[in-house]
């Protein structure tokens, strides 16, 4: 986060660094809030009857808690562990790297656009429109300019642009159908296929043949929608071209 709030809400996944453990519960840092501490009841360690805690936790543990319980005026903030699935607690860590990767490529972009005295004055602009570095680097990686419209200063866009096009490739999603086509023009049905084929290669869908009557579309995109587009209007081309036929299309493993 750009700027950390100042305290986190009931129901928040938080990271954590276990600092005490007490008979009856466990005292913790809340490493992404400053100057924030939390408690672990002992009941909220693990589910089912725990005789020693230490079983199951220990000093200078990380992991991931849950927000169960905040008193605003004394400070005080319980977490629990148990209620985290273990999809909750690989997102979050997940999460969280990637947002200190982001702030790493930041912090690079600033220093390569000579703008570090200048980096209060960036992020007081940049957090009218963003939350997270996350959020500016992705806005990159998706080919739009994160800082259209806002007052940032051109060096730090072209070096940031540079920089995110230099250490991250776009995730590429493919997409793959079988195409079971049967063509009831015996005698001009052969250069139909191909007629048809041909037109359906020009919208950047590979073809493979796996024997008659089958054949596998392939579609890649940095964007799955546009991926999945281009086989319906391979689909469609398909069905202009192969008039009298049949033509089913089922979803394939990549």
């Amino acid at each position: 986060m750009i700027i950390p709030k100042p305290m986190p809400e009931v129901g928040e996944l938080v990271l954590i660094r276990v600092k005490k453990v007490m008979p009856f519960g466990a005292y913790c840092e809340l490493t992404e809030y400053s100057n924030h501490d939390a408690y672990i009841p002992i009941k909220e360690v693990a589910s089912g009857w725990i005789k020693n805690i230490h079983e199951f936790v220990k000093e200078g543990h990380r992991g991931v808690g849950k927000i169960v319980y905040i008193d605003k005026e004394k400070k005080a903030i319980d977490i629990s562990l148990k209620k985290v699935t273990k999809k909750e607690e690989k997102d979050k860590v997940n999460d969280a790297n990637l947002e200190k990767r982001a702030e790493n490529l930041f912090t690079q972009a600033v220093a390569a656009a000579g703008l570090k005295e200048k980096t209060q004055e960036l992020l007081s602009e940049i957090t009218k429109k963003y939350q997270t570095y996350t959020e500016i680097i992705n806005t990159f990686v998706d080919g739009k300019d994160a800082f259209e419209g806002m007052k940032v200063n051109p060096k730090f866009t072209l070096a940031i642009k540079e920089i995110v096009a230099k250490n991250i490739k776009p995730k590429i999603y493919q997409v793959a159908y079988i195409a079971e086509v049967t063509v009831y023009d015996t005698k001009n049905g052969i250069s139909l296929i191909k007629k048809a084929f041909k037109e359906v290669e020009k919208l950047g869908v590979s073809i493979n043949y796996l024997g008659a009557p089958r054949y596998k579309l392939l579609s890649e995109d940095s964007s799955y929608p546009k991926a999945e587009e281009r086989i319906k209007n391979a689909n469609t081309i398909l069905e202009k071209i192969l008039v009298d036929s049949t033509i089913n299309l089922k979803k394939d493993k990549v």
